[in-house]
Order: C-alpha cells, then sequence, then structure tokens
C-alpha cells in the first residue's frame, strides 16, 4: 500500500535526522580541516526542516513521491549553502523518479540512491574523485543495481550499498579537492576524509537501518 510505503519514507528520513544529529559535530570537526567547520550543523538543519515538513503531510493519501518532494523543498527552504540545492535536487530527481510507484521495495530503494547520485552529479556537475559526496553517492548507487542485479536479498543489497558508500569516503583520505570549499585548500585537503562524502555515510547507514529493519 502506497500509505504505508510513505510512512516507512517518513521514519527513514526521521531516522536521518537522529543519525545526523549524533554524528553533527564530528561531521563540523571534520569540516574544520578543509572548510568552514559548519557541515554537521548545515546537515542537521537542513534534515530537521525535513522532519517537520514531512509531519504535515497527510500519510493516508501521500505517495512515495510527496515525501521526497516534501524533502527536497523542505532541506533547499532551511539550507542556503551549496548542500540545500544539491539535496533538494537530490530528492527532486528521487521523487521523478518513483513517480507511480507504492511500494517501497529493493527497486524502488535503488532508484532511490540512483537517482540521488545522478542529482547531485548533474547539480554540482562532478564526479568521482573531485573529494566531495559523490565519491560515497555513486558507488553507493553502482552497488545498489549490482546487488539488484544480482538476485541479493535485503542484508545483501543493504550490506553491499553501506560498505560501497563507506569504502568511497575513506577514499577521500587520498584525493586532493576540485570542488566546493574544500578545493580552496588543494594539497591541504589530502589526508581529509570529505565532510560531505562522511554525512552521506551516516544518510545510507540510518536509511539501511531504518528500511531493512521495516522491510
Amino acid at each position: 500500500m502506497s500509505e504505508n510505503a510513505a510512512r516507512r519514507l517518513v521514519s527513514m528520513f526521521q531516522a536521518i535526522s537522529e543519525a545526523v544529529e549524533a554524528e553533527k559535530d564530528h561531521l563540523s570537526e571534520l569540516d574544520g580541516a578543509i572548510g568552514d567547520a559548519d557541515h554537521g550543523t548545515t546537515m542537521s538543519l537542513g534534515f530537521l526542516a525535513v522532519k517537520a515538513g514531512l509531519a504535515k503531510l497527510d500519510l493516508d493519501h501521500a505517495q512515495i513521491s510527496d515525501v521526497m518532494a516534501t524533502a527536497a523543498g523542505a532541506f533547499l527552504n532551511a539550507v542556503g549553502a551549496s548542500t540545500g540545492p544539491l539535496y533538494a535536487t537530490a530528492f527532486r530527481r528521487a521523487a521523478q523518479a518513483v513517480a507511480g510507484k507504492t511500494d517501497l521495495d529493493l527497486a524502488t530503494c535503488a532508484a532511490i540512491i540512483d537517482a540521488m547520485g545522478s542529482g547531485m552529479r548533474e547539480r554540482g556537475k562532478g564526479q568521482r574523485g573531485d573529494k566531495t559526496m559523490l565519491d560515497a553517492w555513486l558507488p553507493a548507487a553502482d552497488a545498489a543495481a549490482a546487488a539488484l542485479a544480482d538476485n541479493k536479498g535485503a542484508d545483501g543489497f543493504w550490506r553491499d550499498v553501506v560498505a560501497s558508500a563507506e569504502a568511497g569516503a575513506n577514499a577521500t583520505r587520498s584525493m586532493i579537492a576540485t570542488k566546493g570549499r574544500a578545493a580552496r585548500v588543494r594539497e591541504r585537503s589530502l589526508g581529509h576524509v570529505d565532510p560531505g562524502a562522511a554525512s552521506s555515510v551516516v544518510i545510507l547507514r540510518a536509511m539501511e537501518s531504518s528500511l531493512n529493519r521495516a522491510a
């Protein structure tokens, strides 16, 4: 039922908000090394706004796409920095990708992850290796597609998605930033995990915890 799927997705966003809140200080510390030390605060504000926006939805009639579209608008209204448009675009692309879908099955989850990564890539005009959140989202999307093609169950699907995101984020330690604020420090960004990639892992872990448990 679409109502059940919408409620599950709202619960997922609540889990993401809680996870980001718990990691807020750590994410800002990571950002302090190569950016403005506000990434944790920014992400916290964004997802708190999403949670508040979703609380206003009529979940007896909302579709999966309604939840993602509402999340997009709420995040953008709360976060004016570059992260705001990136995540707003990601959520809008996800809303488009799941239009008409009524089940939050693994295929739909894979579509959401892929659309989010694609949306961020289009909006930021970036790619893997730029030392950004894409270094977590794009590997996660590839892993989701591969797990789906291999007919893996929910445990295997989410394990592969999160592991790929973690590996991608960890790989940013050896990269020189070419996008975003970290690009201003160039070589000094070496040796540091990109905060956007780190927060992406936090988000994907929360998605796994919420959606795999609810499946």
